[in-house]
């Protein structure tokens, strides 16, 4: 639909049955969280909250919390786009259909931006920092943050909104040393578009210009995480996803303006200069703790007359950006295989946190003759995939030869993992990145930014028959006691809470004397975690533990390991230390308070019956 702005998007999902209104006061800090986290886990509408303590304008959250939504929204343009992502990887096709594409040229060329007048909704009125509804979403959090923002700048070389970026990174609008309504903090990795932005702005000795869009049409802020084709424009997109040209103007000190955002911030980033940004309740499950972030001067806060302010909730997933995930999947399609020769497919798994763990399936051609195939072209496939934008910040990625099963499901984390399990030689398929690049929000490492990566690349016939139970012979030494079956082939066992960090080698060497002659084929993955039935409750906990929890060169061990011409491998199961460590940073958990809150909503009468 073309949504001239949020409000009609609201209008039209109320009508649709996609909406409900809260109309009592409700808390921005946790409980307007807490409410949005037990909508979403319910496959609820979007939530409208009339009343925030606080603030006079009203917000929305849970926009974009199912697929079907999704597509609702944009049920007009959707094939559209999802055509003109495909052309843009595969410009050829245009070329030798051009009748067939040519309605897609069209799309495009008129989804370019639009400048227009200054007298535009936004510039309605003016309001400061502190009289936005101030949402807090955990417990630890450092302030208040935008969760949902579309914050843009442009190349100082190249001025423009065609060479802008546009792009979703959180802002803390107070707390900490922020001085309230006149600095707030922006967080984002120094490769991502504004970060080169501001790279280019410090080498010059300039003050980056920065504008914040929050709201407006739906498409907006898709077009913020969309992974967009070297090319294409996020406002173009935008206008072509939004069936509505991305219009814009700049105010009287130069900076961008979405005319149809709800609110806009501007301001601008200083050379060199940062303040302490966080907590934040993250994406992984865990907190991303303080840490110096640019800091931002504020200039001007701009809002429509009927401005809504639009936020989401991120924590373990599944989440709402779980729901983003989809549409873009939906949207992109089979993009990225196109673009790694030998790539089928890739999946980066949202119930280990997204950056983590990575599943992939590749061809294996380079062996065809021999007697036993052996991985090769998967692990230059893996390279591929380990250098490749987002994909780079994985820790784990396990890629499996598409020759040994064709009907191989890289979302299927059961069946992919027993896939793998069955055919894995461990004392071949391992190869280590050390000392490299992971995920700034994952403190698995041993410094912000800092971490490993471990390829598991996998081809041939099946190896072994995975456990499903435990042998009756089979015992573990003291101190373990509790230990059990999470999957085949996987056993999850608990480490004592009073055994240290600098206990562990000890406990290390006990286990390998103690499984150095067993027969353990059938159970080639053990993982030491803190609590084994809780790790072993289901697949999302599993993948979750393991994979956030474990730094691969420092957590990953095996029975009868060795190391041969700088090749680690191990004739035994391999062990994966997946323990909470002391460097950790801490699990988000909800207030039982606010909780309560939310419980009583739901009874019969309450705003969220029949809800949750």
């Amino acid at each position: 639909m073309g949504y001239k702005s949020l409000q009609a998007c609201i209008t039209d999902l109320e009508k649709h049955g996609h909406l409900i209104r809260i109309k009592e006061e409700v808390d921005p800090y946790l409980q307007m969280a807490a409410i949005h986290l037990r909508v979403f886990e319910n496959e609820g509408p979007a939530v409208l909250f009339e009343n925030v303590k606080g603030s006079k304008f009203p917000a929305i959250s849970n926009l974009f919390g199912t697929l079907d939504r999704s597509k609702f929204i944009f049920r007009d343009t959707l094939e559209k786009i999802k055509t003109l992502v495909d052309i843009k990887n595969d410009p050829i096709k245009a070329v030798k259909h051009p009748f067939k594409y040519a309605n897609t040229a069209l799309t495009a060329l008129s989804a370019l931006p639009m400048k227009v007048g200054k007298s535009a909704p936004v510039m309605y009125g003016r309001t400061q920092i502190s009289e936005l509804p101030q949402v807090v979403n955990w417990p630890i959090d450092g302030g208040p943050f935008v969760t949902m923002p579309q914050v843009y700048t442009e190349d100082i070389d190249a001025p423009g909104i065609m060479n802008a970026n546009l792009g979703m990174y959180r802002i803390q609008l107070g707390g900490n040393d922020y001085v309230q309504d006149k600095e707030i903090g922006l967080h984002y990795q120094l490769h991502r578009g504004i970060g080169v932005h501001q790279t280019k702005a410090n080498a010059k000795g300039q003050p980056l210009k920065v504008s914040i869009f929050v709201g407006g049409p739906p498409s907006h802020p898709v077009a913020a995480v969309m992974p967009l084709p070297e090319g294409l424009s996020e406002m173009t997109f935008a206008g072509a996803l939004g069936n509505r040209r991305f219009r814009y103007f700049y105010d009287a000190e130069g900076f961008c303006i979405s005319a149809d955002a709800d609110f806009v911030i501007t301001g601008t980033v200083m050379p060199m200069e940062n303040k302490p940004e966080g907590p934040f309740g993250d994406h992984l499950g865990y907190y991303s703790l303080t840490h110096p972030f640019p800091l931002m001067k504020v200039h001007n806060v701009y809002h429509r007359k009927d401005a809504i302010w639009s936020f989401t909730v991120v924590g373990r997933p599944p989440q709402e950006d779980t729901s983003f995930g989809a549409l873009i999947h939906e949207i992109t399609g089979s993009a990225l295989p196109k673009e790694i020769p030998g790539l089928h497919a890739v999946n980066a798994v949202d119930a280990a946190g997204v950056h983590p763990l990575l599943f992939a399936i590749g061809s294996e051609r380079y062996t065809p003759y021999v007697k036993e195939r052996h991985p090769a072209e998967l692990i230059t496939i893996a390279n591929h995939i380990l250098g490749k934008g987002q994909l780079s910040l994985a820790k784990y990625l396990f890629i499996a030869a598409k020759e040994d099963n064709p009907g191989l499901d890289v979302n299927d984390i059961g069946a992919f993992l027993k896939h793998i399990l069955q055919r894995v030689d461990l004392t071949r398929d391992l190869h280590f990145h050390t000392r490299t690049t992971i995920d700034t929000l994952d403190y698995s490492g041993e410094g912000l930014n800092s971490g490993s990566k471990v390829a598991v690349t996998v081809a041939g016939d099946i190896k072994r028959e995975l456990w499903t139970e435990l042998p009756s012979s089979f015992d573990l030494p003291r101190p373990i006691v509790n230990y059990k079956m999470a999957m085949p082939g996987v056993l999850a066992v608990e480490i004592p809470k009073n055994i240290r960090q600098s206990d562990m080698p000890l406990i290390l060497d006990i286990l390998q004397e103690h499984l150095a002659e067993a027969d353990l084929l059938g159970l080639p993955l053990m993982v030491l975690c803190d609590d084994a039935a809780f790790t072993a409750a289901n697949i999302n906990n599993l993948v979750w533990v393991t994979f956030t929890r474990s730094n691969p060169s420092h957590d990953i061990y095996g029975i009868n390991s060795f190391t041969e011409h700088k090749h680690w491998g191990c004739h035994g199961p391999l062990m994966i230390d997946a323990r909470i460590k002391p460097h950790h940073a801490p699990v988000l958990e909800r207030d039982t308070a606010v909780e309560k809150t939310v419980d009583a909503m739901g009874i019969k009468g309450g705003a969220l019956h029949g809800i949750v």
